[in-house]
């Protein structure tokens, strides 16, 4: 299976080189792999310390970030190397200050692997929940380097629990520690007799409780406003918008406000979405000189405001799960007590099912579903009261993850 497993590698590194110039993300991906050795070498000494985080992507990197930044201050006198595989994370935060260093991480070869490790010598090796890279991973034990694993999730079906699976069983085995999100994951990993595992809860209720401490005001989001209800579509798709097309139109005007905050930054998408609106529209990109409170529908066409935009929301409807895509991070509405409304298809994303069972996250099948349960809630603050609380209380009893891992490193 390693042999297989380096001749599939190759193969999908020259198919992503043909493939490039025709996809924009897949060149970004293929031309910024191109340079990360230069920078390395232009960047690291060999009297260096360094420690080396790896996330897939965005996601990944605010999963971790909390744990990173306590790292930081236990390793003062070290360089930080970041790498990330998706140019979706790469290009949002190649300019971190948790690193010194922000790079992508070369293809999964055998000969990328020796070169990258060797260069960095790391002292500790962060993996962020489910990236795993056999070469790598083998090759940082190889050279008896210390890893660990955080916000690990397994689910049954995965390849380390198949009889075929021997490879990324012995990738895993190159972990010194593997920190999981939940028990399941845990007895999981003792099936294949991975014993250096830690029950230490997600990083992400961590992550977003200190959005908490945070100044969360921005003036445009509180002009729109202008003290109406406000519901907020975070990070949706096509599929979620859809469903919100007739339900904006039937709104009484001047009842509620309505804040889009697409998943893809995409004019033409965008623009579809607006011309089947009949409410007064204004995107961010043209709100200057704009009387915002004049407007009932605000479309953010940039990224970077989410997580502050839903301190404003009195109701939340979070992407993803209407479609295939993945249901996007509910746990970012949740911290500041606001009502959840998510699509059907979320059987991937633990803290959905536990949400629900908690009692302030509500799935819906359709636009009929939509209507009912987004009615009641404009109409009974009693209910988004309740459900608000239910959600920042399950926040705060999950906070603690970091706290876990940090005290294994700092033991």
């Amino acid at each position: 299976m390693t042999t297989l497993y380096n001749i599939l590698i190759s193969i999908a590194d020259f198919f992503l080189k043909i493939i490039a110039p025709f996809n924009e993300k897949v060149k970004k991906g293929v031309d910024g792999r191109g340079q990360t050795f230069e920078i390395l070498e232009d960047g690291i000494s060999s009297s260096d310390k360094t420690i080396w985080f790896h996330c897939a992507s965005l996601g990944e990197y605010e999963q971790g970030l909390p744990v990173f930044k306590e790292i930081r201050k236990l390793y003062q006198g070290h360089k930080i190397i970041l790498t990330f595989f998706s140019p979706s994370g790469y290009e949002i935060r190649k300019n971190s200050p948790i690193a010194d260093i922000v790079v992508y991480l070369p293809m999964d070869t055998r000969h990328h692997a020796k070169q990258f490790v060797s260069l960095l010598h790391p002292d500790l090796t962060v993996f962020v929940k489910y990236d795993i890279w056999p070469n790598y991973l083998n090759e940082i034990k190889r050279q008896h380097l210390q890893a660990i694993l955080i916000s690990a999730l397994f689910r049954k079906e995965q390849s380390y629990f198949k009889n075929y699976g021997g490879i990324m069983r012995k990738a895993l085995r190159s972990f010194q520690h593997i920190f999981v999100q939940n028990i399941e994951s845990m007895n999981l990993l003792k099936t294949i007799n991975f014993e250096n595992v830690t029950l230490a809860g997600d990083t992400r209720y961590d992550r977003v409780s200190d959005q908490l401490l945070q100044d969360n005001k921005l003036p445009f989001v509180e002009q729109f406003k202008n003290d109406k209800m406000c519901v907020v579509l975070g990070s949706s798709w096509p599929e979620d918008e859809t469903l919100f097309i007739d339900f904006i139109n039937a709104t009484p005007a001047g009842m509620v406000k309505f804040i889009i905050a697409p998943h893809n930054i995409k004019k033409d998408q965008i623009d579809q979405f607006v011309n089947q609106l009949q409410k007064k529209t204004v995107r961010y990109s043209d709100m200057e000189d704009q009387e915002l409170a004049t407007y009932e529908v605000f479309v953010v066409d940039t990224i970077g405001f989410l997580s502050k935009i839903y301190s404003e929301a009195d109701i939340a409807y979070v992407g993803g799960a209407m479609g295939q895509t993945g249901l996007h991070n509910i746990l970012e509405p949740a911290v500041f007590g606001v009502p959840i409304i998510i699509g059907k298809n979320y059987r991937k994303f633990p803290e959905a099912f536990q949400m629900i069972a908690n009692g302030g996250v509500i799935s819906i099948k359709d636009g009929r579903e939509l209507d009912s349960n987004l009615n009641e809630l404009i109409r009974n603050q009693e209910k988004r009261e309740r459900l608000g609380q239910l959600n920042a209380s399950f926040i705060l009893r999950n906070k603690g993850a970091v706290d876990n891992i940090m005290n294994y490193l700092g033991s």
